[in-house]
């Protein structure tokens, strides 16, 4: 969601945007300004083309209470501090929002300077929030990058050292559950490793196709493959982009794309001279870092967490966060000229 603050100027020759560091331990009128400047895209993402098939009100918090129930009562916060709006009740639920797609890709690093998990993220950067946050919604700190309307993360860690980050799982299906992004949000408030997480995740309904790659302090790590047509699968494959297990015999462009993603990283992960930063340099270089227009790699994050830590990159940058000591700030990140 574009947020208040939230620059993505585009030209010929350059694509800026600026990026805010921020701690709001509970949603309170600073997020509500934010709801408000970015309501236009939150209603698009949740409604797509077919609103009149979205559920009301009721369902969808009866939906939350009966898969997630932890985090009514921050749902019940957040829809009074937009008041009577039916539709802001539904699309601050996620519950069965409309079909998206973007890219990722992401890999388990266990060697010297781990445990440690590198993702990037690849959307149009003007659809990306600009926000990444710190929370303490219910005693427990976490550290995430922020997407959509009320509590969706991207990818983020807890204070207890969980790690969680999604790709897209590559098939067109759609089902009654919950977007993936508040889904995540949910295991890093409720879990403190990864057998918690997967345990959650593989419980509750997912709206559309996605991965869940999990790593926790003590190196344990799993990719969860979700779907709202599917059994969830569980992998303990240390690299993930925007496929699950089958692959088909004729790959479309978009993940044949995927697929050239996975080799470079099961590539990089199987050469012996490997080194973290190494790999870290892979991931800011192609394949796996994208310059087209309306599949940009925004950011890159290198969690590790048992350090607390996460470096947020961008080629010739890094903002640095622990957890305990999350600095607020800006930066403003220059992509260049990017492709069609």
């Amino acid at each position: 969601m574009l947020q208040a603050g939230c620059e993505s100027c585009y030209s010929d020759r350059a694509v800026l945007k600026r990026f805010i560091f921020a701690r709001e331990d509970q949603p309170g009128e600073p997020w509500l300004s934010r709801f408000i400047a970015g309501r236009q895209e939150a209603e698009r993402w949740y409604l797509g083309g077919n609103p009149e098939n979205a559920p009301t009100a009721r369902e969808c918090r009866d939906a939350l209470n009966r898969h997630m129930p932890e985090l009514l009562p921050q749902y019940d916060r957040a829809c009074s501090l937009v008041g009577d709006d039916e539709l802001a009740h539904r699309i601050l639920s996620h519950y069965r929002p409309a079909p998206v797609s973007h890219g990722c890709s992401q890999a388990v690093w266990l060697g010297p300077g781990g445990p440690a998990l590198i993702r990037n993220y690849d959307f149009p950067l003007d659809v990306v929030s600009d926000r990444f946050e710190a929370t303490l919604w219910s005693g427990r700190e976490v550290i995430a990058k922020a997407q959509r309307p009320w509590g969706g993360c991207l990818d983020g860690m807890n204070e207890e050292g969980l790690v969680a980050s999604l790709t897209a799982g590559g098939s067109p299906s759609r089902g009654r559950g919950f977007s993936i992004i508040l889904m995540v949000r949910y295991v890093l408030e409720t879990c403190r490793r990864v057998d918690e997480a997967v345990a959650a995740l593989t419980r509750i309904p997912v709206a559309l196709s996605q991965n869940v790659t999990l790593l926790d302090r003590s190196g344990n790590h799993a990719t969860v493959f979700l779907g709202p047509d599917r059994v969830p699968g569980v992998s303990l494959a240390r690299v993930c982009t925007n496929h699950q297990e089958l692959i088909p015999s004729s790959p479309s462009p978009a993940m044949a794309r995927s697929i050239e993603r996975q080799d470079a990283l099961l590539q990089a992960l199987g050469d012996p001279t490997m080194s973290l930063s190494a790999l870290v340099d892979r991931f800011l270089a192609a394949p796996l870092y994208s310059r087209h227009r309306g599949f940009t790699t925004v950011y890159t994050a290198l969690y590790r967490p048992a350090e607390g830590r996460v470096d947020y990159l961008w080629p010739g940058k890094c903002c640095r966060q622990r957890i305990g000591r999350f600095e607020a700030g800006e930066y403003a990140h220059d992509y260049g000229a990017l492709v069609a």
